[in-house]
């Protein structure tokens, strides 16, 4: 047993590592690279005897991680202003497009309640895949992207009553049957260990333990992860820190599926509540590792999914559902973008991007056909067309990609002939931290270029005669068209550490003559940029930080001048500490105990705080 295992698990992580860096070099994708590897192994996975669809529903264990890390990076007031998007937009997507599929499911002859139940099983789309690849290309924080990821996260609330909902479609016919074979079919005490803590409760009783269970979430995530990882901390064992991250997401998709919810949805829900905690960032960097190899495994799966033998017997057929489902959801989604507003390659970026079926379609598609809803031979094509629609979205995305996004950037290239001005700004980002900086510059006469990935921003400055250019400003190709080649200066000002760190290589490394201005997340990222090769960094609260302690000093009576004083010898004291620092930072090592960087910290740090200590009393008294 030991070496099967060994066998499969060796099986998956070869085919991965082979199939995934040949389909990124070819501008393939990681997702499709797993797809094909999955496709390429499935003879070998059958011939072991591996059951894929098991295998599937543990590889999902990804998707509850990569909704939990993103989660970790919505703010609660971000998550507040998407509701309308998420409910009025996500909860149109799901209607119209279940109303679209169950009206051709009826012209192909079958009854109102298959076809409502496939329409339903449809209208899901691939959070998984949707999610990664938008994360991937950086377009998760355009306009499309955040309209795909709202529209996403009400499906994943719209699982639990379509599970509810759907036992009442069962066929009196299918039920029979399914009465039949139980009585003929053994397979008796083979139910396996039942948590379920709502199970076969009153609905207010079900309802009010649910209510608790999100409580318990929001509860734990807010006032027990900085005491749990407090005393984890204290053992000084990376790995020790790194099994406490996976307890927490573990205990968490736990509590949500013995409550019957989605453990994807609860994991995002605690990923939200620990958006401002300490260890946010820690546990970004644990559990990434995990998420990356679970996901994997995940889109291996699903290639390896794939009948061969009943695609093989009903090709045309099962291509052509496949297709007629791509077509009919993004027309249903361009339709939606359209009246929320989405323009150009948001447009079609959310119209492609979430035109396939989703990974629950599998967990759905299998309830009906246990609840006596859809036949089984419906269901068997119904999961072709479920993965072949998932194998089809990376090809959609290159579609995006190589062909709509370069043509909305080609409508944006500078008139021939145009010569750009000399002394170049370019501001990568358009929020409220490059806002100022572009306002305060046009105020001066002095003029820019913005890059950013918000049309409804970009269509207000190009109002005020501003030149603008729509999209990922890591993207070289449109770096070279907002005029990279002849600016002075970059201002870099997205809201993602990620991004600005790998923009700031890109320019380093291909435009030195450029001085690069970047925003820094945090005091870590301040290390990263450093690394990079940028000597002008601004941390994005230090300055509004240093002012509001300063207000404190007036509030307790300080003059203001004095107040100005303290907080510049503190101001002075820390750069300096920063810059001694810089140079021991390695972003391998990253904040390891073992780093130069840690030992010098703990080595010093007594005599720092000493040192700050003596000089904040001197100017207090003076």
């Amino acid at each position: 047993m030991t070496a099967e295992f060994m066998f499969i698990t060796f099986t998956l992580f070869i085919a991965g590592v082979v199939a995934v860096p040949i389909a990124s070099k070819m501008g393939l994708g990681s997702v499709l690279g797993y797809l094909i590897a999955g496709i390429v192994v499935s003879p070998v996975l059958y011939w072991a005897g591996v059951d894929v669809v098991a295998l599937q529903h543990f590889a999902e264990f990804g998707v509850v991680m990569m909704l939990f890390l993103i989660g970790l990076e919505m703010q609660p007031r971000a998550l507040w202003d998407m509701r309308a998007r998420i409910f009025v937009m996500g909860g149109a997507q799901v209607v119209l497009t279940a109303a679209a599929v169950m009206g051709v499911a009826m012209l192909f002859g079958q009854g109102w309640t298959v076809a409502l139940a496939i329409g339903l099983v449809f209208a899901l789309s691939s959070t998984a895949i949707v999610n990664q690849t938008l994360n991937e290309k950086g377009l998760m924080r355009s306009d499309g992207g955040q309209a795909s990821f709202s529209v996403l996260l009400l499906q994943d609330i719209a699982v639990i009553p379509m599970l509810a909902f759907i036992p009442l479609l069962a066929l009196p016919e299918l039920m029979q049957a399914a009465h039949h074979g139980d009585d003929h079919g053994g397979g008796h005490g083979e139910e396996g260990l039942n948590l379920s803590l709502v199970e076969g409760l009153p609905g207010w009783q079900t309802a009010l333990i649910t209510v608790a269970a999100i409580g318990v979430v929001i509860l734990a995530g807010m006032y027990l992860t900085g005491p749990i990882f407090r005393f984890v901390a204290r053992a000084r064992l990376r790995e020790l820190f790194v099994s406490a991250a996976l307890m927490m997401v573990i205990g968490i998709a736990l509590l949500m599926t013995m409550v019957g919810l989605s453990p994807a949805l609860g994991t995002f829900l605690a990923g939200v509540v620990m958006a401002n905690s300490e260890y946010r960032h820690e546990l970004e960097s644990d559990i990434e590792p995990f998420k990356g190899i679970f996901l994997g495994v995940f889109f291996i799966t699903v290639g390896a999914s794939i009948d061969f033998a009943l695609l093989r017997d009903n090709l045309l057929l099962i291509l052509g559902l496949t297709l007629g489902l791509i077509v009919l959801k993004t027309a249903v989604l361009l339709l939606i973008g359209r009246a929320f507003r989405l323009s150009g390659g948001d447009k079609w970026l959310f119209g492609l991007g979430l035109a396939q079926a989703g990974e629950f379609g599998f967990v759905l598609v299998s309830f009906t056909v246990a609840s006596a809803v859809i036949p089984r031979e419906v269901a068997d094509l119904m999961l072709l067309v479920v993965a072949l629609s998932m194998l089809l979205t990376p090809g959609l995305f290159i579609l995006y990609d190589r062909v709509i996004a370069p043509r909305y950037s080609r409508e944006q290239e500078q008139p021939e002939g145009e010569v750009a001005p000399e002394g170049k700004i370019i501001i990568a980002g358009h929020g409220r931290f490059g806002g100022i900086v572009n306002r305060t510059l046009q105020a001066a006469g002095i003029p820019t270029t913005v890059v950013d990935y918000s049309n409804e921003q970009l269509a207000m400055l190009r109002r005020y005669g501003l030149r603008v250019y729509f999209g990922d400003a890591t993207r070289p190709d449109l770096l070279h068209a907002a005029g990279i080649e002849d600016a002075k200066i970059l201002v870099i000002a997205m809201d993602r550490a990620e991004p600005i760190t790998e923009l700031t290589k890109h320019v380093r490394e291909h435009y030195p003559h450029v001085h690069i201005v970047a925003r820094a997340i945090d005091r870590w990222h301040v290390y990263d940029l450093w690394h990079a090769g940028c000597r002008d960094i601004i941390r994005e609260t230090y300055d509004s930080s240093l002012r509001a302690t300063r207000s404190v000093f007036e509030a307790l009576g300080y003059p203001r001048d004095k107040a100005e004083r303290i907080v510049g010898e503190f101001e002075t004291f820390d750069r300096a500490m920063m810059l001694e620092l810089a140079d021991l930072y390695d972003p391998v090592q990253t904040r390891s105990d073992d780093s130069a960087y840690s030992r010098h910290v703990r080595e010093h740090m007594p005599a720092w705080e000493a040192d700050l200590n003596a000089r904040m009393k001197a100017v207090m008294e003076g």
